[in-house]
């Protein structure tokens, strides 16, 4: 089975071999559930992004090589395009991408499915927690649709990695993110987590300087040594 965006073999979930100990999933919202700092996206965005660097860069500096992230647009392509940098510069690091299910994409926006194509073409392993080529999405089970799908790709991920990175709205307590994080919780697994709040904060702070944001958030302790 290959991709329909990518045209790269699609793995079984039998085909991941990484050390767990090693391993560390990422889940956050998509770009649209984001809360905006004074209705200014670029800024949000782009403050996000940093902080989700630098908990990558922490997790790299504390040890973990593999990181697994779910193809959902928003935290999960931005923290897989930097995992692709980080594996230019370190080939000991490596991406592993978990669809739902192999028409996932048919709910993207043309944006997302251009960042997904060259992270599936840049991953080391691309798997889907559901072989049926035909099934999708529903809260309406069917023999060709299922409301589990996300559900199923949340799980796999936590069940094999010993972390998890995670940025999360508290306004959100039904989101799939609550939902892997509370899986993570309940499994004993490392949570480093970090909030729109927090974000908001730092670009107060900064007096919404991008260069300063930067700064605050270079100068963060790693708390994956903690």
């Amino acid at each position: 089975m290959k991709s329909l965006v990518s045209g790269v073999e699609v793995l079984p979930v039998s085909a991941l071999d990484t050390d767990i100990d090693k391993t560390i999933c990422i889940t956050g919202h998509r770009k649209n559930r984001i809360a905006l700092y004074e209705n200014n996206p670029v800024l949000t965005y782009s403050a996000v992004k940093l902080m989700l660097y630098r908990y990558i860069d922490m997790a790299v500096e504390a040890g973990y090589l593999n990181f697994i992230n779910g193809l959902a647009g928003g935290i999960d392509l931005w923290s897989a395009e930097y995992v692709i940098m980080k594996k230019h510069r370190n080939d000991h690091i490596r991406l592993i991408s978990v669809m739902p299910f192999l028409r996932h994409a048919d709910f993207m926006s043309e944006n997302d499915r251009f960042l997904l194509e060259n992270v599936e073409k840049n991953s080391d392993y691309l798997i889907t927690v559901n072989n049926n080529p035909d099934i999708t999405y529903s809260k309406h089970k069917s023999a060709d649709s299922s409301d589990k799908l996300y559900r199923d790709r949340n799980y796999y991920m936590v069940d094999h990695s010993s972390a998890v990175i995670a940025f999360a709205d508290n306004e959100q307590k039904f989101s799939g993110t609550f939902q892997t994080i509370n899986y993570a919780y309940r499994n004993g697994k490392k949570i480093c987590s970090f909030s729109t709040e927090k974000i908001h904060s730092i670009i107060e702070k900064s007096h919404s300087d991008i260069r300063t944001i930067g700064y605050e958030i270079a100068l963060l302790e790693n708390i994956f040594c903690t």
